[in-house]
């Protein structure tokens, strides 16, 4: 017995949509020609997209640092080791806080700059012009924007994590009064350069690819519409909030 059109359309609609998504990437990737006006372009939204978003991920890591180290004292003071709180917080940053929140953060305000933006552009016909001008849109417009959250977030990903070791310091030592040559020995001696930092910034770099690639895909393919653009911003924030804890949880699995 065959499925209805609609049940039908349910089931293939995603699997149709990542295709288009994989074919949208190809053809940027198609584009990268490193000439100068191309880096020049990349940096300029890398400093729009990324040096921007400097504020409040510098922020929200500090007190996820404070609240880390909080939550890591009471529970080991249970056992008398209060002193392995540099540990803990550090492993955690390193390894997964550090790159699913600042993911997190990217998408919610750079992802979603990003697809208002093009879908702004395609609702007032800027990316036909460019078409009728011979100026590949997805060359000039996507491949930008998807290269500068690649490098912009990994870049986030370890300021993160360096505002949250500053508020573990200023909670633990200058607050609870731990000893400081105690905090920052064990500290350096658990956390491993090659296992947990860069482990986090290899997620860090597929997670920046992710966002990146939702974010100009459905400003791309939004209706011209007012009510398109919203669909694709919201779309925009949900998958890649998806696809950050699946790819988190992938990846944890292989490196761990």
């Amino acid at each position: 017995m065959a499925l209805p059109a609609t049940r039908l359309d349910r089931l293939t609609g995603p699997i149709t949509e990542a295709g288009r998504c994989l074919q949208f990437l190809f053809r940027m990737l198609a584009g990268i020609r490193l000439s100068g006006p191309q880096i020049l372009t990349v940096l300029q939204q890398t400093y729009l997209i990324g040096a921007r978003s400097l504020v409040i991920i510098m922020i929200c890591g500090f007190f996820v640092g404070m609240v880390l180290s909080l939550q890591a004292i009471n529970a080991l003071e249970q056992f008398g080791a209060s002193d392995q709180v540099s540990l803990l917080v550090g492993k955690s940053l390193f390894r997964e806080l550090g790159p699913v929140l600042t993911a997190l953060l990217f998408a919610g305000r750079a992802g979603t700059s990003v697809t208002a933006e093009i879908g702004l552009m395609k609702a007032t016909n800027q990316l036909e012009a460019m078409e009728l001008m011979a100026i590949d849109p997805v060359q000039r417009i996507a491949l930008p924007r998807f290269a500068a959250g690649v490098i912009s977030v990994p870049l986030l990903t370890a300021m993160f994590s360096a505002m949250a070791i500053l508020g573990s310091v200023v909670f633990a030592i200058g607050v609870i009064g731990l000893d400081a040559g105690i905090f920052w020995s064990k500290l350096q001696t658990g956390v491993y350069f090659e296992k947990d930092f860069l482990g986090g910034i290899w997620k860090s770099v597929v997670f920046g690819g992710t966002i990146s690639l939702i974010a100009v895909y459905f400003g791309y393919s939004a209706r011209p519409t007012g009510a398109g653009v919203g669909t694709a911003t919201t779309n925009t924030v949900v998958l890649s909030s998806v696809l950050i804890l699946i790819f988190d949880f992938i990846m944890t699995s292989f490196l761990t």
